[in-house]
């Protein structure tokens, strides 16, 4: 069973285990006994170095197959009560993490709006216009399903549609000071 995990420690899987490929964002299997190295634990998510280069597994799927300890599965949940539905959105976002560099969405510059229109029944309608570094990004359907989950899951929506756009084309200007610091971009 698994004790608290370390980054860059080896560690066995203990079952199959489930995963997108990065970046190309192929669906994967690794065997159990897979020998893998958690490169990211940020989110809802970690990225792990395999044996077939980077793989994303969800924190669930990971306690799962006993590369994380169960308590580390779920992410610690801020208070959002007094916030609107739109800035909670905006915290689900900022929850999503690119599997290769340990900035989220937000501050990559990605999410270029957030609307939320109430509706009479069934919960708000919330629209999210986002972009990604480069428009063949094989990750991006993996990033949207997730904000998608994390947005639906809040209390009050009732429909997500997230659009992908291309203009303005992103570009490192587009990230906020702080993740260009933590990228050493500054």
């Amino acid at each position: 069973m698994a004790h608290t995990t370390m980054f860059n420690q080896e560690v066995i899987t203990e079952a199959e285990t489930a995963g997108v490929q990065v970046p190309a964002g192929n669906a994967v299997i690794l065997p159990e006994g897979s020998r893998i190295y958690i490169t990211q634990m940020l989110g809802n998510s970690i990225t792990a170095a395999t044996d077939i280069g980077l793989v994303r597994i969800s924190r669930h799927e990971a306690a799962r197959a006993g590369i994380i300890a169960p308590e580390q599965a779920e992410v610690a949940q801020e208070d959002l009560s007094n916030l609107t539905l739109e800035e909670k959105v905006w915290k689900v976002l900022g929850g999503v993490y690119d599997p290769e560099i340990p900035v989220d969405i937000v501050n990559l510059g990605l999410i270029y709006e957030v609307e939320v229109i109430p509706q009479k029944e069934a919960g708000a309608y919330v629209h999210v216009r986002m972009t990604l570094t480069a428009p063949g990004c094989s990750m991006g359907p993996h990033l949207m399903a997730e904000a998608e989950a994390g947005i639906s899951a809040l209390e009050g929506v009732g429909e997500v549609n997230i659009e992908f756009v291309w203009d303005p084309p992103w570009n490192q200007d587009m990230m906020t000071e702080e993740a260009r610091m933590q990228l050493g971009l500054i």
